[in-house]
């Protein structure tokens, strides 16, 4: 069994210098497509579940499929994580269905759309820190609201998603801010803000510095080196698939997503974590609207998840060669989450602000 936490993991993935990218699923397709991927190039996983994807499959029935990939990939260091948490009960309640991560997005107050203030984000991040570190689970924060640099606003997924305008400050994380909110509340990872957004449509053009200010997580690791950050709304919406989604009867209006070159160039800056949705659910619907358009009579479903599968196999596998997580899994040796509680209790994962220090492996 190789359930690991993803403290261990973003560490092991600082030491020798790469990211981990983590993949939203809801269902038992999307979850084997992912391992499959893993398997093949050797790379850990991060899996992860937003509150509308825990509503839509049910707790039980993604806590026994996590499990049932779990024992069918035993080799594959497997992270479930809780993403954008909205209070210390959806966070509470993924750790007691097996999760092993949970991420608290106190950017935004309990209805998942109003910005949240920062005194409020500090204090809901820290108790769900004690919480999750009381039993070696961890945490992911998140400080700034994730939205666009064109538009002033945030998009909706799964319910979550600031609504209406935001300033440009608040879409973007104050480094010396960050600094405060690492050492006020010790999260594990912190996610940033630097104009990436949820959904497809991130972005009217092809992104430059304007609106994806790579420049803040450059200048955030610089403040903290030994604090893993985290990009989301990173799914890159990669040409053939917007085309292939077109070609048989989709309605996608172009788009841009974030470049795979602008992820790397944030690996080198820290990142250890990226969070792609989009990407998979279009590797998978192109495919469906493919194959009900050659092969109109067919009304096998799994005649339409089979290839699908398969597409979101190869997406990921490029992900986790891309992002240099491949040829890592074998490398991992997991660490219970007894022991993750016990070096969280003596203080041994406080965090490290200041200089660069080594990362234990």
């Amino acid at each position: 069994m190789a359930r690991i936490t993803l403290r261990q993991l973003l560490d092991h993935a600082a030491h020798h210098g790469y990211a981990v990218p983590a993949f939203n699923i809801n269902n038992m397709e999307q979850g084997i497509a992912i391992m499959q991927a893993a398997a093949e190039v050797d790379a850990p996983v991060i899996m992860q579940a937003s509150r509308g994807a825990r509503s839509y499959a049910g707790d039980l029935m993604l806590s026994h499929m996590i499990d049932a990939l779990e024992r069918t990939y035993p080799d594959i260091p497997l992270c479930m994580h809780q993403d954008h948490g909205n209070d210390e009960a959806t966070c509470a309640s993924a750790i007691a269905h097996g999760f092993t991560s949970v991420m608290m997005d106190g950017s935004l107050k309990a209805d998942a759309k109003t910005a949240a203030d920062y005194d409020y984000n500090v204090a809901i991040t820290r108790r769900v820190v004690d919480l999750a570190h009381w039993v070696g689970a961890s945490v992911e924060g998140e400080l700034g609201v994730l939205g666009s640099l064109e538009h002033g606003g945030g998009e909706q997924e799964d319910g979550h998603g600031v609504e209406g305008k935001v300033s440009h400050d608040q879409l973007l994380t104050d480094p010396d801010q960050a600094v405060d909110f690492v050492r006020a509340t010790k999260v594990d990872a912190l996610a940033i803000a630097m104009g990436t957004s949820h959904g497809a449509y991130k972005f009217s053009r092809k992104p430059d510095g304007d609106i994806l200010a790579m420049r803040v997580v450059e200048e955030i690791h610089r403040r903290l080196p030994n604090t893993h950050l985290v990009m989301h709304g990173s799914s890159s919406v990669p040409q053939p698939l917007q085309d292939m989604f077109n070609q048989f009867g989709g309605e996608m209006p172009q788009t841009w997503g974030v470049p795979v070159e602008e992820i790397v160039r944030g690996i080198k800056s820290g990142v250890r974590k990226v969070n792609i949705d989009t990407d998979c659910r279009l590797a998978m619907t192109a495919v469906f609207r493919k194959v009900a358009a050659q092969a109109r009579s067919e009304f096998d479903p799994r005649k339409f998840l089979k290839p699908a599968m398969d597409a979101m196999r190869e997406l990921c596998r490029e992900r986790f060669e891309q992002f240099g997580t491949a040829g890592h899994a074998s490398r991992i040796k997991v660490i219970p989450m007894s022991e993750m509680a016990r070096r969280y209790r003596a203080g041994e994962l406080d965090p490290q602000i200041g200089a660069r220090e080594p990362v234990a492996a």
